[in-house]
């Protein structure tokens, strides 16, 4: 993949609650993505200022027009109707008309409408990359290069996320929202240990030093220096940050130094066993709200958890925390990260073709992206001005450290666009558990990895 190194921020990881991500009540998804997560959103901050939106230039005319945009979750989102008052502002003739599909089996139901006959929706929401590949293959989505060539869309503003859903050398989707992967820290238990704070600029062998210079193991009063949540992405997609790999390609070797260095870390006593995370249901965020977890890697929507329960006086033993960029590999500049997206994208059996692509470039670009992080989430496409916007909201970490932290190099999707992203999850959370619970080797493990994923391709 190529590397793009863009001073770009994805602001946001922040107080959402949109940051729709999860919960400390919540349960892990069966997916092992953070996109799937459902968290409780907080209430929206002012809308961002419309005036630049105001000189967006018509797209159409100026007859009324109706658009009828497809989404899930409508009474819980804090984002959507800004972002409809923004653009209805700037073009009082167009009227947003939200469909709500629910957010269960949003990506079904879609499918299935935008399949049938007389589907009307001008515009839809993407909700992960396993559904945008499938309504690619139905052949249900507007393809929209012409578009984004004709109207100077600078793709580069994406971080690279848009050649990851680049399907034949087609787009069908532009990212609207995003949300990236941080090292979070509790500063209370490094103040009582007299370490530094972790840095923004830590290789992962420094991560792991510093992980056990603040580790204690005494029976009863553990405090553990980092936490992994179950899912295969705190520890296998570590290795797709170099920008060499992806996890789709069949081969996994890569993935070993990051499985020998958790696996270590769990037999000193640095993480939670892996095994005991899987059979008590311990959530991360409950593990890190009790007070005795240093780091954790974590996407940024659990910021707006942090921020929320915090506020609401439910977790008192993190209410010093941080955030700074992931670590990385030796010889990579600090800021690469994973991401999961929210996309728009234009239905072939649209009615309203150009205005739906005018709303869709709107709510995807700058002027969309501020209304965004107005609301306390992170736009997909992000500047200087929206990593203000977010870390100036009540409740984010005040040093200059956490708000670096916002500033992405280069995002990698947790999952590529691929024909057969599902069947490769199924083989890669198969082996990460067996690998976890050590009943098999790191070699093995990534031995059938390599087997399977590759059956799948080649069928």
């Amino acid at each position: 993949m190529k590397k793009r190194i863009l001073s770009s921020l994805l602001a946001m990881t922040m107080v959402v609650a949109s940051i729709t991500a999860c919960g400390a009540a919540e349960q892990a998804p069966a997916a092992d993505t953070a996109q799937t997560e459902t968290q409780a959103q907080p209430e929206a901050a002012p809308a961002a200022d419309t005036q630049a939106a105001a000189e967006t230039p018509e797209a159409t005319s100026d007859e009324p027009v109706t658009l009828k945009w497809a989404l899930w979750d409508v009474s819980s989102t804090v984002y959507y109707q800004p972002l409809i008052d923004a653009y209805t502002a700037a073009h009082p003739n167009v009227t947003i008309e939200m469909v709500d599909l629910g957010s269960t089996d949003y990506s079904t139901v879609l499918g299935t409408q935008l399949s049938g006959a007389g589907s009307d929706f001008d515009v839809v929401t993407i909700k992960d990359v396993p559904g945008y590949v499938s309504l690619v293959n139905k052949g249900v989505l507007e393809p929209l290069n012409d578009r984004i060539a004709a109207d100077g869309v600078d793709l580069s503003l994406y971080n690279g996320v848009t050649d990851q859903v680049t399907i034949d050398g087609n787009l069908y989707e532009l990212p609207f929202r995003s949300d990236i992967w941080v090292l979070f820290y509790n500063k209370d238990i490094f103040d009582k240990a007299g370490v530094a704070y972790p840095t923004n600029d830590m290789t992962w062998e420094e991560y792991d030093k510093l992980a056990r210079s603040v580790t204690d193991t005494t029976p009863g009063a553990e405090v553990y220096g980092s936490h992994y949540h179950t899912w295969r992405s705190t520890i296998q997609l570590d290795g797709i940050l170099d920008g060499k790999h992806t996890i789709v390609d069949g081969e996994y070797d890569f993935t070993k130094p990051y499985y020998e260095m958790v696996l270590n870390q769990q037999k000193d006593g640095v993480c939670m066993d892996y095994a005991t995370l899987k059979t008590q249901g311990l959530h991360y965020s409950a593990a890190f709200a009790q007070g005795n977890v240093a780091t954790m890697n974590m996407g940024s929507w659990f910021i707006a958890t942090l921020i929320q329960k915090i506020k609401d006086g439910e977790y008192t033993d993190c209410t010093n925390w941080g955030i700074v960029k992931y670590p990385h590999a030796d010889g990579v500049e600090p800021g690469s990260t994973l991401s999961t997206i929210t996309a728009l994208a234009v239905p072939t059996s649209a009615p309203n073709k150009d205005a739906a692509w005018d709303f869709v470039k709107f709510v995807s670009g700058a002027e969309g992206a501020e209304v965004m992080a107005s609301t306390g989430n992170i736009p997909a496409m992000t500047n200087k001005t929206i990593v203000d916007i977010i870390a100036s909201m009540d409740g984010f970490p005040t040093d200059d450290a956490s708000k670096e932290a916002l500033i992405t190099s280069h995002t990698y999707l947790e999952m590529p666009a691929n024909d057969k992203s599902s069947e490769i999850e199924t083989v890669l959370n198969e082996q990460h558990d067996l690998i976890m619970n050590e009943e098999v080797s790191v070699d093995d493990g990534i031995a059938a990895m390599n087997e399977g994923v590759q059956a799948v391709l080649a069928q």
